[in-house]
């Protein structure tokens, strides 16, 4: 069960909420002290990925598609680091070059 104190919760509720959607109980408390306790009305698990994804969007993580994935990305092959060279280098470089 999570904890948040009363000033969390008014600053994060989107989040808190969502927590409670995924089925996990929250415990609002105040200087320590237990008060409220949020639970979902439905049961957990009916929104699946959706909620979380929805979540992730909201903390900045996961950014929405903008359009179709172009053929060319799938077509061309993955990037290969140099020998001795780190992988996520190669995918800076890519994202440089535009792909």
């Amino acid at each position: 069960m999570h904890r948040a104190s009363i000033t969390e919760a008014k600053n994060t509720l989107s989040a808190l909420i969502d927590r409670v959607r995924q089925g996990e109980p929250v415990l609002i408390e105040d200087r320590g002290v237990p008060v409220a306790r949020l639970e979902s009305v439905i049961a957990p698990g009916k929104h699946g990925t959706a909620g979380r994804a929805a979540r992730l969007q909201r903390q900045g993580v996961l950014r929405a598609a903008s359009g179709p994935l172009p053929k060319q990305v799938l077509a061309s092959p993955p990037p290969v680091p140099e020998r001795g060279a780190r992988l996520s280098d190669a995918v800076i470089a890519e994202r440089r070059e535009g792909r």
